[in-house]
């Protein structure tokens, strides 16, 4: 489905797109709003078309796909749509599911699903985007990270290693891709994202920071797009984010 009719500067794609009220939604946004085309990917069809719409309303071209980013097959197939015109610029995977599990309460089954769903997905769209922004001598990749790509604390150990190995797909994607024109960045989300997960999961402890101890979607989104607009003589491969009141 591809709504909208805003003058095209490009495609892009974001993979991990939930709730409106989520980042992957803010960061649909920020780049339909600079005119990008963006194909949405993500698990929940409802949901993308919520999105879908509203970029829509505010004159946004916009698709959706849902796919299974650990898959080859899916990845070639929303890369392909998305990059139909060969004007695809612009990768950003954000999908970050967690869990909150002990060691021992950690089974195989759930430490293989988050990798697959951070790490693996990671991989599998990365190599495809560097494939092809490669032969073309630009592009831009992005990674969301987290706290945890950077310290393990219970009871995230799982979630943890899958973000830690999506850290290094990235600084690996980087330094094979960065000479050949594609800017690769990880960004460390590194506090609390206001909006319907936090609301949701963890609402107390959400409601404890306040509106200044939060991270707002918006925001994020103009991070990113600023790493997309980077010249290529002064590239940032690491960003960390987080409010002002965040200690660190």
């Amino acid at each position: 489905m591809t709504q909208g009719a805003t003058a095209n500067r490009g495609a892009a794609i974001v993979i991990g797109v939930g709730a409106a009220s989520g980042l992957g939604a803010a960061l649909a946004r920020r780049f339909a709003r600079e005119g990008l085309r963006v194909t949405i990917a993500g698990r929940t069809p409802e949901r993308l078309r919520i999105v879908a719409e509203q970029i829509a309303a505010t004159g946004g071209a916009v698709a959706i796909k849902a796919a299974d980013a650990a898959r080859d097959a899916d990845v070639a197939a929303l890369f392909d749509e998305a990059d139909r015109d060969g004007d695809l610029t612009l990768v950003a995977y954000n999908v970050g599911n967690n869990v909150a599990a002990s060691a021992q309460d950690t089974t195989p089954e759930l430490f293989e699903r988050l990798w697959r769903q951070n790490a693996l997905g990671g991989f599998v769209v990365g190599r495809e985007a560097a494939r092809r922004f490669s032969q073309r001598g630009q592009g831009t990749i992005l990674f969301t990270g987290a706290t945890a790509s950077l310290r393990a604390r219970p009871p995230f150990l799982a979630f943890a290693a899958a973000k830690a190995a999506l850290r290094a797909v990235a600084q690996g994607l980087a330094r094979e891709f960065g000479a050949k024109g594609v800017h690769v960045a990880h960004i460390v989300v590194d506090g609390v994202i206001a909006g319907e997960y936090a609301a949701t999961t963890f609402a107390d402890y959400a409601r404890s920071k306040g509106a200044d101890g939060v991270l707002a979607v918006d925001d994020i989104a103009d991070a990113y797009w600023a790493l997309h607009c980077q010249k290529r003589s002064a590239w940032t491969h690491e960003m960390d984010l987080r409010p002002f009141k965040e200690p660190f």
